[in-house]
């Protein structure tokens, strides 16, 4: 009798051994991941990054009075054609409330010291009411501008700023040379400000900033003629950040030794009425780890025609490895002009032994 109950117990205590060790194994397989481990091949493009201003002054100033940008002037869209740098920019006259944009170009030998075209405004809507805003060329994934049938194409965003709705829209138009550009073409797709577009494989891909809310994101779409836009479903980031406040904004992007990079704007919540330049990067494109230094680029209070807005920003690598940026800026408050001037800045790259130490942000 004895010997059975011995044998009762040691199978009972047996099973509960087994029962406890499957318990575990089904509770481990069911948490949640909470590992952030950040795909190696980003974690040098996740480090503080060093950008040195390296002009006196803004590299464009405010047009004289009368001209069309003589109040208002922002968002540059660089690329070098035929070794020479043509920075396209939104200039407009008037107050903030009617204001309506048009489309500036600028041309520079080295990128830091640019003359306003004769022709200016080289584009305009062609209604006096809408604005063209925040234009983007169509460029290869690593930022060279791209020639289709012997033609740029441009897109960008447009709004009637006294029209009352808020409503942005992105349209298209095309040039040979970069002066004379077409009509602009029908909205493509609502809600789009600030657009970015890279044409890989045959297809064309855009990041752009959602203004459809209160609260402004990023968005991904892809196209196979870059008229008609598949949007995903889900942003593909949101102002969460520490450093971002309310909204986020201006997203360039580029692809860089197989990485993209993106840098771009938020309202910075360290200083009022400012804003700065952070820093992202992805493997695809879709899933995007922020940088954790960000921002990397802030106004500058020791420079009065930028020392309270960095952002709307077009960024090019160099032959030499390193990065040139230009970006628009306001001075002090109170805010007559939107943006007052564009300016420029330089950035040696990541080194090839960047320390990986340092925390990241994921989306």
């Amino acid at each position: 009798m004895q010997n059975r109950l011995h044998r009762q117990i040691a199978l009972t205590t047996s099973l509960c051994v087994i029962f406890a060790a499957l318990t575990c194994v089904h509770t481990a397989a069911q948490e949640p991941k909470t590992t952030n481990q950040v795909p190696q091949q980003l974690q040098k493009w996740l480090q503080p990054q060093k950008w040195k201003r390296d002009t006196t002054g803004p590299v464009l100033r405010l047009g004289n009075a009368g001209e069309f940008d003589d109040t208002h002037m922002f968002a540059p869209c660089v690329a070098k054609l035929d070794d020479t740098y043509h920075l396209w920019y939104n200039g407009s006259t008037g107050t903030v409330a009617k204001r309506v944009f048009n489309l500036g170009l600028a041309t520079s030998a080295d990128g830091r010291v640019f003359r306003k075209h004769p022709s200016n405004p080289v584009f305009e809507f062609g209604d006096d009411k809408h604005s063209v805003l925040t234009t983007t060329l169509l460029r290869n994934s690593d930022g060279s501008a791209v020639r289709e049938d012997g033609q740029l194409r441009m897109w960008f965003s447009s709004t009637h700023f006294s029209g009352g709705t808020g409503h942005h829209a992105l349209y298209e138009t095309q040039s040979i040379g970069g002066v004379h550009w077409d009509t602009p073409s029908k909205p493509l797709l609502d809600h789009v400000y600030s657009p970015t577009i890279l044409k890989e494989a045959g297809r064309y891909r855009m990041w752009y900033t959602d203004v459809s809310g209160e609260t402004w994101v990023f968005r991904h779409a892809t196209s196979d003629d870059g008229r008609r836009w598949q949007v995903y479903s889900d942003p593909v980031l949101k102002p969460e950040a520490t450093w971002e406040k309310s909204r986020i904004f201006y997203p360039t992007v580029l692809r860089v030794d197989g990485v993209y990079v993106m840098w771009y704007g938020s309202y910075w919540s360290q200083r009022r009425n400012t804003t700065a330049i952070g820093v992202a990067a992805s493997v695809d494109g879709l899933r995007w780890y922020r940088n954790s230094h960000s921002p990397v680029l802030t106004p500058d209070p020791g420079r009065p025609w930028e020392s309270h807005y960095t952002t709307s920003q077009s960024v090019l690598r160099n032959d030499d490895g390193s990065f040139r940026i230009w970006y628009a800026s306001r001075k002090k408050p109170p805010f007559v002009n939107k943006y007052f001037a564009i300016n420029t800045a330089i950035w040696s790259g990541p080194g090839p032994d960047a320390d990986v130490s340092a925390s990241v942000e994921e989306n």
